[in-house]
């Protein structure tokens, strides 16, 4: 059981390392849903990201009916 979680962990750390790489974290652009998907899907990909893997996520919010 500690093995499992211990590569989970790795994973995920390799993942937020994978981010901070492509630039996720800067401060330049708003937040928003898409940048936020990305972020997490990115984390979550771990080290697949430098095996091309390049995980995108659009976020289309329905506009309020008037």
């Amino acid at each position: 059981m500690r093995i499992g979680a211990v590569l989970i962990v790795i994973w995920l750390v390799l993942g937020v390392i994978a981010a901070y790489e492509r630039g996720y974290f800067s401060d330049s652009e708003d937040a928003s849903c898409a940048e936020a998907g990305t972020v997490i899907v990115t984390t979550l990909a771990g080290p697949l990201n430098w095996m091309g893997v390049n995980p995108k996520v659009n976020c289309d919010v329905p506009e309020p009916s008037k």
